[in-house]
């Protein structure tokens, strides 16, 4: 399976299961995703409980979540700490971090990644009112890292 990461932090993005575009001349994936529910019940013997000689099993109450496959699956936190100001400076140290990473690994993709990232950039801020700014928060980090972002959009099959 292929495993598509964020090249700073190597946070796990989304897997090939999805299908998968490049737009912006290669610069963006665009993925899609379906909106979804799930139940998540809690097996009380998973984490130790007894059902109770005296009451029965008490049980766990079972909640269910709502969301785009994608963003579960990747456990994406959303965020709303973008303005198209505050997402601008975000972007261009992030910019600046993967110019960095593509330089210490002698890619020879760093000429077109400057050439072609400012276009994405510019579509992006063009429509960052219509997505929604996630953040790649995996278990093992103390802080969120790269900064996806999500369209949700009516597909006809």
């Amino acid at each position: 399976m292929i495993i598509y990461k964020d090249i700073i932090t190597g946070d796990e993005l989304f897997t090939e299961v999805y299908k998968i575009t490049e737009v912006c001349d290669g610069m963006l994936y665009e993925v899609q995703g379906k909106l979804t529910s799930r139940s998540e019940d809690v097996d009380g013997a998973l984490i130790g409980a007894n059902a109770s000689a005296e009451g029965g099993d008490e049980g766990s109450e079972a909640s269910t979540v709502s969301g785009v496959d994608i963003v579960l699956n990747s456990k994406l936190q959303e965020t709303s700490a973008y303005n198209k100001k505050a997402y601008q400076s975000y972007i261009k140290g992030y910019m600046k971090a993967v110019k960095a990473k593509l330089e210490e690994q002698g890619s020879k993709r760093v000429q077109a990644f400057m050439a072609g990232a400012p276009a994405a950039v510019k579509m992006i801020l063009g429509n960052l009112d219509k997505y929604q700014c996630l953040l790649v928060c995996p278990v093992d980090h103390v802080t969120c890292s790269s900064s996806p972002v999500l369209q949700v959009r009516t597909v006809s099959p």
